[in-house]
């Protein structure tokens, strides 16, 4: 019961020697943030430890002094996200402010935090401002990167001040101009009743990619056409493969008195011949997916899916001595040959034809 309480010790050591270990070579590798964050919390497990003390000390003015220049530098540059970036770097001194007043240990190093927080409201105007008119910029340039681009800006200039301007209805029409729409349709071309492929296409729709199907009108035409054809589900005959095995042991049958009267065990050898079946049901399900450009009618996919299915099971017979058996044999002579659900065969290649199906097409349109 001692040995417990021992290993959390050295565990408790270790864990204070790494955060030490790290947060001093963040210091001497010129990462004063990070120095201070590691120290501080190594003093809010340990309130008295030297090392972590001795690298707040150090650290913390130097972290000031080097987030407060890069503020002060960017904004004198020319730098598009100068006041975005001034937003950050006030954010990281009013957040070492709160771990510091979170860690008893740390307070008693750094008595007296210092706070951004008048500077940092102000950034936040002159940021959404920079944003908002970036955003602008980009919509200018009438591409779809730009829209997509103008649509991130007009939702940071939302963030540093909500209902900036017309942030929230220009953010509306960036999305809208940077949306590719597309027009879905699906055809059985079986006699299979396979259900439907919709719930997969209409699980890609996110962000900037909008998928609906051919009948459902939308508020502007598609620039794409997505075809799903499912051509055929086949089932292919059984296929049983054999192979035998002798199988041997030796097995207490009796006990006998030895030469010096001590009891000793008869041990006699039981055989087994052992014939092993493995059954194997191959299934199929065929689709073709072809995705157009509608406005020039040029083909932008065009892919063959399907959905293998592979059933296997195993048993076993035998003839001799049952106490010969072991391992898989003894198990596999309780069983007995089966047949497979057809039914289940084919919902599963279904279902591993809608899986590849989206894989497909959430890869194609990851371009996007």
């Amino acid at each position: 019961m001692k040995t417990a309480p021992k290993i959390l010790f050295v565990l408790f050591a270790l864990y204070g020697m790494e955060a030490c270990v790290s947060g001093k070579a963040a210091l001497k590798q010129g990462d004063y943030y990070d120095a201070v964050i590691e120290s501080v919390n190594r003093l809010r497990g340990s309130t008295t430890n030297k090392k972590a003390i001795a690298v707040l000390t150090q650290a913390y003015p130097l972290a000031i002094d080097y987030i407060e220049t890069g503020i002060q530098n960017g904004i004198k540059s020319d730098d598009p996200k100068k006041w975005r970036n001034a937003v950050a770097g006030y954010q990281k001194i009013n957040f070492i402010n709160d771990q510091i007043k979170t860690s008893l240990g740390a307070m008693k190093v750094i008595t007296n935090p210092q706070t951004r927080f008048n500077e940092l409201a102000s950034a936040k105007e002159k940021a959404a401002e920079e944003a908002y008119n970036e955003g602008v910029n980009s919509m200018m340039k009438a591409t779809r990167p730009d829209y997509k681009q103008a649509y991130y800006d007009f939702k940071d200039a939302n963030d540093f001040k909500q209902g900036y301007r017309e942030s929230i209805e220009m953010m509306t029409q960036a999305e809208f101009n940077a949306t590719i729409r597309v027009a879905f349709e699906e055809i059985n071309s079986s006699r299979f009743n396979y259900g439907s492929f919709q719930p997969t296409i209409s699980s890609l729709n996110r962000l900037f990619l909008s998928i609906k199907p051919i009948a459902q009108k939308d508020t502007v035409g598609p620039q794409q056409y997505l075809r799903v054809i499912f051509n055929n589900f086949q089932q292919n005959r059984p296929t049983v493969s054999t192979r035998t095995e002798s199988v041997a042991r030796q097995i207490k049958t009796g006990e006998q008195k030895g030469p010096d009267g001590k009891m000793q065990d008869i041990l006699s050898t039981v055989t087994a011949n052992v014939v092993y079946y493995h059954k194997t049901i191959t299934a199929d399900a065929y689709a073709t997916v072809t995705i157009t450009d509608a406005g020039n009618n040029s083909i932008l996919q065009n892919l063959n899916v399907n959905g293998p299915v592979n059933w296997t099971y195993d048993w076993a017979t035998f003839q001799g001595d049952s106490r010969a058996l072991q391992g898989n044999a003894a198990s596999w002579v309780q069983r007995k040959e089966t047949y497979p659900n057809d039914q289940e065969i084919f919902n599963q290649a279904i279902r591993n034809l809608q899986s590849n199906l989206g894989q497909q097409l959430k890869s194609f349109y990851s371009q996007y």
